[in-house]
């Protein structure tokens, strides 16, 4: 192995220069490290030494990784986790404007518009518009960017909900993991209590943990899982009932993560702010549907809404704003 020197870095700086210059490439690499912040000033000194070599990395090079191979290559600005971090913190508890390379996508997110919440629905889905094949199988439709898009929306808000049929196909866990940031309450939507105690999203770890229920269900959750009971019809409870109860707990920022049926009743009750899309460039054929909402019999009866997009590797987020049909739910006593 040869020891590391100076004279071996340029080498090096050479060898990638020459690389970049010569591969078509058309993604991006990605470095994991147990001490961001040397890695930033590591990663700092050495994108102004391939600078030197003519390499253009843009005009911010502590927030953008990509590097430009020609005219037409798709470049992104992806943040480093530390810079995360920093954005989070500021998005909860400062009152000063954003970095744009978050706001585009998470400043919508910061304070309610309609009242004092903010409820956004996330789905990823094929291009055919299914969640799930024939057999149920799901991991992973989506690019890993759509998966840590997931993660980002979890660190940003005061608690994340699922219903008990994606918690019981799916057990997910629901915490922050792809990226740095605190961990939201976990809920389940569960009227008949069906999710049993050993469900992932149980696991004793120091954060809240919901169980919202039907009024008169009996359920014996694991230690410390609190219960919200709220009444039920013909065996759903109504999404304004779910939302209040929350924000009188002090839940602000709400995240209805799936399944597509709960972000599906949701969206009908005019309970949504925001409605993150995620689609992948795949066609499943036949399996889960995504969105499903009360038919209508003309197209032009269907409303339109503002939407932004956002490209993320192989993926398309499509951002809805439904704040225009979204009903008025109330403040929350206090928010994270």
């Amino acid at each position: 192995m040869k020891s590391w020197c100076p004279e071996r870095a340029a080498e090096l700086d050479d060898d990638c220069a020459a690389l970049i210059h010569e591969i078509p490439l058309t993604g991006r690499a990605r470095a994991n490290t147990a001490n961001p912040k040397s890695f930033r000033s590591k990663s700092d000194d050495f994108c102004a030494r391939l600078t030197d070599r003519g390499i253009d990395i843009g005009s911010n090079p502590s927030l953008i990784s990509t590097v430009q191979l020609s005219s037409n290559f798709p470049t992104s600005k992806i943040a480093p986790d530390d810079h995360w971090e920093d954005f989070v913190h500021l998005f909860r508890n400062g009152q000063q404007s954003l970095p744009h390379v978050w706001a585009d996508l998470f400043g919508p997110l910061r304070k309610g518009v309609v009242d004092d919440l903010v409820i956004v629905g996330q789905l990823g889905q094929s291009l055919d518009g299914r969640i799930a094949t024939a057999s149920g199988h799901s991991k992973y439709i989506n690019c890993p960017a759509g998966i840590e898009h997931l993660h980002r929306l979890r660190a940003l808000v005061d608690i994340v909900i699922i219903g008990v049929g994606t918690a019981l196909a799916d057990d997910p866990q629901l915490t922050v993991r792809q990226v740095n940031g605190p961990q939201p309450v976990r809920a389940v939507i569960d009227p008949r209590a069906r999710l049993g105690a050993n469900a992932r999203m149980f696991a004793d770890d120091g954060i809240r943990r919901l169980l919202i229920t039907a009024e008169g269900t009996r359920c014996m959750p694991p230690r410390g899982v609190e219960i919200v009971a709220l009444p039920a019809h013909n065996g759903n409870i109504e999404p304004s009932a779910i939302v209040g109860a929350l924000a009188r707990t002090g839940m602000r920022r709400i995240l209805i993560e799936g399944g597509a049926d709960t972000v599906s009743r949701f969206l009908a009750a005019r309970c949504l702010d925001r409605l993150h899309v995620t689609v992948a460039p795949i066609m499943l054929g036949s399996g889960g549907p995504g969105i499903i909402l009360p038919p209508r019999e003309r197209a032009d009866q269907a409303p339109r809404m503002p939407v932004r997009i956002h490209k993320m590797e192989g993926d398309v987020l499509f951002d809805c704003d439904l704040t225009a049909q979204r009903v008025e739910l109330g403040n929350a006593k206090k928010s994270r």
